[in-house]
């Protein structure tokens, strides 16, 4: 075991609040673990900070009509106050705009460049002659090379998932101008990703206990080959690159922004008054470095990121990067464009943090993408906090008061009953040890809920109601078996629930210095005086939840409104150009996510006289094994076209809710019928 963990979270963009998706990506299960750790009395330091450089910053004061450092400085401060009234553990939360972090960035740069390693470009690239400016990749929008989406931008498809470059696009359009860019030359410095291919390719082999789907996707990327990738642009937001020939280029967001781990902890430290302290959690083979994020950090957190410290040589390198995967909102993709998002701020306006911490927890994406829902944070908070975990305690706690004057009684001659009860402490703390270990934190807060219910049963079977008259010794066994069970509970659900377990501990007496290797089946002493605390969870009623779905439903309602539900009708066909189209029912036979995609399946589909490979851009919504067996209708006379290296025959026509949410065109007819 290392002398120290460094914890870091995933730098939010200083562009907008907190969500809930947020939060169950890389921040509430950094917290568990923090806290977790802290517990066990381990040396643990949890970094984190706003992303405040990049074009989501640029388009973010664009459309508010302000300045970046106004943006950022905004969402910097909203968010930094709104995790902390969470309950999220920050040791420090830094920004990249700091001076700290230009020097930091600045300095990791130079050091890069004087190494030789940087390969120096000249190339063409979109340019808005009406701005004067260079146009990043998202201020570019044009027709999809590979599936013709009119409104693809210059990195990504949203409509088919492929990864794009601005030039790619047919007709591209500046978002800036709505002008017709030109091509202009400009140089750039690039990271040879490919010379890292082999020394990644063995230090991935080699880490131990990295989740299925980060090993799948870093082995998948690294199978492909990797390629230069640049570390500058032309932008005026950003780290200035430090050389003298980069007028007007700051660094690329992607390579400055986790050396923002870097500069926060090195101002964690100044802080301190120690300023070399930074030195001893990066640069001591002794810590153990944990990345918390989302899937779609892995390649940064995983590849790129591990490249740039192995070659500056002074920094540890990743020991686990526990991504997880998205959150859903009630049966759909999260989406604050349509108002499909339920943000912190506004949670806590209403609700507790530690209930929402319990329920998200439960049902983090660990291995697969998740959904929260209202009527399951109800279910939960009635089902499991109010009726197992608070029904036991105050059960425990109320019964002692009433027939024991609120001292908790000394135990004499325990049954095996009481000593099986007991013993349940110890071996649930060993199961929920090996969750946490594991960055199984749903499993663990499982196990946790498992020992209060052993407790409620433990109470029934017992029978105090009946013992306090006919057998008081036995009474008071109980309840001295419960007020440890109690006890434990109270320092297990800490990581979770740290508002309403220090209430709980207040109760018992148990020291707030209490640690995780003191947990124990004597935890609380016998005769302790149990103060009079109130219930520590109560029940949401339905009109309650009804009223945050129907809040839900009103902003997507106002999202829409702001923006058309429904796309503009195309270019009037002649009905000769329908009937030059062969529509066919196919039978999908299987179906395959297609690897560094994000949205396209590959489907194997019978059309009746032949069976035939047809890629679709529909993912996110649907798991390949739940569309086996359908029958759809297929456009069976389309042009093959190439994409992510596959030919795709033919497509399958989907219909589009005005929610983003899609749906097959299906048919009944047998594979092959024309569809007419």
């Amino acid at each position: 075991m290392s002398k120290r963990t460094l914890i870091t979270s995933a730098l939010p963009y200083a562009n907008g609040p907190i969500h809930l998706g947020h939060l169950a990506g890389a921040y509430l299960p950094a917290d568990l673990y923090t806290r977790y750790l802290r517990l066990r009395g381990r040396d643990v330091l949890h970094i984190c900070g706003s992303d405040e450089h990049g074009v989501p910053i640029t388009i973010a004061a664009e459309k508010e009509g302000i300045t970046p450092q106004q943006v950022v400085d905004k969402f910097h401060t909203m968010n930094k106050q709104v995790f902390e009234q969470f309950g999220i553990d920050f040791d420090y939360y830094g920004r990249t705009s700091s001076a700290t972090h230009k020097e930091t960035s600045q300095a990791f740069f130079k050091t890069l460049h004087d190494q030789g390693l940087f390969k120096k470009k000249t190339e063409e690239q979109l340019y808005d002659d009406d701005a004067s400016m260079f146009l990043p990749d998202r201020y570019v929008k044009g027709e999809c090379p590979k599936c013709g989406h009119p409104e693809a931008y210059g990195d990504q498809c949203e409509k088919c998932g492929s990864s794009l470059s601005p030039t790619e696009l047919i007709n591209p359009i500046s978002a800036i101008s709505g002008k017709t860019p030109i091509l202009k030359k400009t140089e750039h410095w690039y990271l040879p990703l490919g010379d890292f291919q082999q020394k990644l390719e063995k230090w991935v082999d080699s880490r131990e206990n990295w989740k299925a789907n980060v090993a799948g996707q870093c082995k998948s990327w690294l199978k492909s080959g990797l390629e230069d990738r640049a570390v500058t642009r032309d932008l005026t937001w950003g780290v200035p690159v430090p050389l003298p020939d980069a007028a007007g280029k700051v660094l690329y967001v992607w390579f400055d922004a986790p050396i923002g781990y870097i500069s926060a902890t090195k101002e964690w430290a100044e802080k301190r008054g120690e300023p070399d302290l930074w030195k001893t959690y990066w640069q001591d083979e002794e810590t153990d470095l944990i990345h918390f994020i989302g899937k779609d950090n892995i390649v940064f957190h995983c590849i790129m990121f591990p490249a740039m410290l192995m070659q500056h040589g002074d920094y540890v390198l990743p020991k686990n990067v526990p991504a997880n995967e998205f959150l859903n909102l009630e049966g759909r993709k999260l989406s604050t464009s349509k108002g499909w998002a339920v943000w912190l701020d506004e949670y806590m306006e209403e609700f507790e943090p530690d209930l929402l911490r319990y329920v998200l927890g439960t049902t983090l994406p660990e291995t697969k993408d998740s959904d929260f829902s209202w009527k399951d944070f109800q279910a939960r908070i009635n089902g499991e906090l109010a009726d197992i975990l608070g029904n036991f305690v105050f059960r425990a706690t109320s019964f002692t008061q009433r027939f024991f004057d609120g001292a908790v009684p000394k135990p004499e001659s325990l049954s095996e009953a009481d000593k099986k009860a007991l013993h349940e402490i110890d071996v649930q703390k060993k199961q929920i040890e090996t969750a946490y270990d594991n960055f199984r934190f749903r499993e663990a807060i499982a196990e946790t809920m498992n020992l209060a219910r052993a407790g409620n049963r433990y109470f029934t079977e017992t029978e105090p109601w009946k013992t306090r008259k006919e057998a008081p010794q036995k009474c008071a066994n109980t309840l001295y078996v419960c007020a440890q069970i109690c006890g434990a509970l109270s320092l297990l659900f800490h990581p979770v629930m740290p508002r309403k377990m220090n209430l709980l501990r207040e109760q018992l007496g148990i020291p707030a210095n209490t640690t995780w290797d003191q947990i124990n089946d004597h935890l609380v002493p016998a005769g302790y005086l149990l103060s009079d605390e109130p219930i520590l969870f109560n029940k949401i009623e339905d009109d309650v939840v009804d009223r945050e779905i129907e809040k839900l439903k009103k902003k997507a309602a106002e999202a829409k409104t702001e923006e058309s539900s429904y796309p503009p009708l195309k270019e009037t066909a002649t009905f000769d150009d329908f009937m030059s189209l062969d529509l066919r029912a196919g039978k999908i036979l299987k179906a395959e996510k297609v690897k560094k995609s994000k949205k396209l399946l590959k489907i194997t589909v019978d059309v009746g006289f032949e069976k035939r490979t047809i890629l679709s851009g529909i993912s996110e919504f649907f798991e390949p094994d739940e569309i086996t067996g359908q029958t759809v209708v297929v456009v069976a006379n389309l042009a093959p076209k190439k994409m992510m290296g596959i030919e795709s025959n033919g497509m399958i026509l989907m219909g589009e809710n005005s929610d983003g949410v899609l749906h097959f065109v299906s048919t009944s007819a047998e594979p092959g019928s024309p569809v007419t």
